[in-house]
């Protein structure tokens, strides 16, 4: 049985009420096309026990800690967090990143950094201020992304491997007592299909001029490096100069307009972009950085303002994904308001409506999209 059709069958026997056989297979057809190729290319590196194997098999191993018990980094770990964080069911987060000694990252394409062999990156989850999860993306020697995720033991002394299938631990703070570890197949899901495997690590996301209406944004730590320090550092080459000069930034007619494409590029565009790799649908929620503002924010809300959706949430009308003045009649909005496993977005890594984000989505589109002229009689 596929990785992760497993565990959403073993996520559907803690649901309160049962979801019906069709709607677990639908969720796990959508799963694989969006692992697609991701799946194909970790299978051809071998078998998934030989893979789970070359993994470290304590976070320990890879390099985070000096001291794992008292959390110190290792030299050359640096933190960093995004100003348009992905929403994981009100998780608490800290982000790390180390490049291999003397090594620079090529942000000559600003949108799509390429990073040297050696690479790593860590995310650990926590839930009433005790680590539950620590996720791994290495840049192997081979130039293959590997992907796990580490469980912390009950003590906080260390956490170990996870199985390739995932895991649903009881975990008291988290949201209805419950954490789910993703399959490591999930994981390719969402980052072998982004247009750079690392998420919320690029020019846009580490912009020193930050969104303060940005949902569940935080300011940079005192320890935490953006986009400046990189370069000052000479973590980076080759990013262009104007990049220095004006911080990038979401390209919007209005604040909140700019938080909630901001929103949606930091939640949905590592599947809906405009490059390779992305899901079968026409939506690009990306905007590029090496392209001139007004132009990025056309070929978004192009995609966007009353553009056509396959899915319909109702039979007897249609809804664009976005509806200027009606998010409920905006298929987005519709979307991101379900956890019905046939209607939400994004369709796993989140079992828990994210209220603010929504709101802030509602908000752009009710009272900051100009809405078509209407005729009135003399």
């Amino acid at each position: 049985m596929p990785h992760h059709l497993w565990i959403v069958l073993g996520l559907a026997k803690a649901r309160s009420a049962p979801v019906p056989v069709w709607a677990l297979a639908l969720r796990a057809v959508v799963l694989t096309l969006l692992s697609g190729a991701a799946v194909w290319a970790s299978v051809s590196s071998g078998t998934a026990a030989s893979h789970a194997q070359a993994l470290p098999p304590t976070l320990s191993a890879t390099g985070l800690y000096n001291s794992q018990p008292h959390r110190q980094l290792a030299a050359g770990v640096l933190r960093f967090s995004p100003q348009y964080p992905l929403w994981s069911d009100a998780a608490e987060k800290e982000r790390f990143a180390a490049l291999p000694p003397g090594a620079a990252i090529d942000a000559s394409d600003p949108d799509a950094w390429v990073f040297p062999r050696g690479s790593r990156f860590w995310k650990t989850f926590s839930h009433g201020g005790w680590p539950v999860e620590t996720r791994y993306i290495e840049l192997a020697h081979d130039g293959r992304w590997r992907y796990a995720t580490y469980v912390w033991r009950a003590d906080g002394s260390e956490a170990d491997l996870a199985g390739a299938a995932g895991a649903l631990l009881a975990v008291r703070d988290a949201p209805a007592g419950r954490y789910v570890v993703p399959a490591r197949e999930d994981c390719l899901a969402c980052h072998a299909g982004a247009t750079v495997p690392v998420l919320g690590f690029g020019a846009l996301q580490l912009s020193s001029q930050r969104d303060p209406l940005a949902a569940h944004g935080l300011p940079p730590g005192a320890h935490e490096v953006d986009l400046r320090l990189l370069a000052e550092r000479g973590l980076v080459h080759g990013l262009p100069p104007r990049l220095l000069h004006e911080p990038p930034r979401i390209a919007a007619r209005t604040p909140v307009e700019r938080a909630a494409l901001g929103y949606l590029q930091g939640n949905c565009a590592h599947c809906h972009h405009g490059g390779s790799g992305r899901v079968p649908v026409r939506l690009n929620l990306m905007q590029r950085t090496a392209d001139a503002p007004a132009a990025a924010a056309a070929a978004v809300l192009r995609t966007l303002v009353e553009a056509p959706s396959r899915f319909q949430p109702d039979a007897d009308r249609e809804a664009p994904i976005v509806r200027p003045g009606a998010p409920a009649h905006s298929v987005l909005a519709r979307r991101m308001a379900s956890r019905d496993a046939r209607v939400q977005m994004p369709p796993l890594g989140t079992e828990h409506i994210d209220s603010v984000g929504l709101a802030l989505v509602e908000r752009w589109i009710e009272r900051e999209l100009p809405q078509p002229a209407t005729t009135q009689e003399p």
